[in-house]
């Protein structure tokens, strides 16, 4: 039997197919677009073909903020839930998860079993989002997997003092006429982001270990930044736009169990 976790989100839609075992035999990713379902659809089936089944998984569970578009789901299940059981199978020593995703962000605390004792969310508006760094990018003329590396090139902290994302373009259009390196205005953006993600994390009382997830996560440098606000070391899954995607499929795994 197969077992499949779809993550349905506000910018991407993940999938990831699990046998019997708990193996990740397939997982694939695409963007969501302005159709939820399709994107859902397509997605289960592109994993379906990449794993070789000929028929769809045992059990599917979907999650995201688009989990309602998923009607081939035996189990709808939040992405608060899901994100902890990933964590925890690839990290069993984590108890805080911060998440950055398209369009919000949320830290996560968990318990030795993985079950949330506390999370907070902000899904408000874009700040500090991916999607706030896409805007960010486009701005300076900077590929968006650029921003880690550039900003790890910085030789002077400067502060952006506007979270909203129209006012902190402006901002950001302002100091590049000012010539201040683009390096240094990239440093200043990631600061501020951790600055605001700092702050809910202190809400949470977070222990370590702590572990990022979500596409920000593959931004070096505010992995960096988020480890120098936390006094710790946050570790970063392998792949971790997925760690919904494989609570969800793991959840799956467990229905017959119920």
């Amino acid at each position: 039997m197969f077992f499949a976790g779809v993550d349905i989100g506000s910018t991407s839609t993940e999938c990831v197919i699990l046998d019997e075992s708990g193996e990740i035999i397939a997982a694939d990713m695409r963007p969501t677009g302005a159709n939820s379902a399709k994107a859902a659809q397509a997605v289960l089936d592109s994993a379906i073909e990449k794993a070789g089944l000929d028929a769809p998984p045992h059990r599917i569970v979907a999650t995201g903020y688009g989990r309602v578009s998923a009607p081939f789901a035996h189990k709808v299940v939040t992405e608060i839930t899901c994100h902890a059981r990933g964590v925890l199978h690839l990290f069993p020593q984590v108890r805080t998860i911060v998440d950055v995703g398209g369009q919000d962000s949320k830290v996560i605390r968990i318990g030795p079993k993985g079950n949330v004792i506390d999370f907070v969310m902000n899904d408000k508006c874009s700040a500090g989002s991916g999607r706030f760094l896409e805007v960010m990018a486009r701005a300076l003329e900077v590929e968006l997997d650029d921003l880690g590396p550039l900003s790890e090139k910085s030789a002077e902290e400067i502060s952006i003092s506007s979270m909203c994302t129209v006012f902190a373009e402006s901002e950001v259009i302002s100091l590049v006429a000012r010539a201040v390196p683009v390096e240094d205005i990239i440093n200043g953006i990631h600061k501020s982001i951790v600055n605001r993600l700092a702050s809910q994390m202190q809400r949470m009382n977070p222990e370590p270990d702590i572990v990022m997830t979500g596409g920000v996560a593959k931004n070096s440098g505010m992995v960096k930044k988020l480890s120098q606000a936390a006094g710790h070391v946050v570790l970063v899954p392998e792949n971790p736009r997925m760690t919904g995607a494989l609570g969800a499929a793991l959840t799956a795994m467990g229905l017959d169990r119920e």
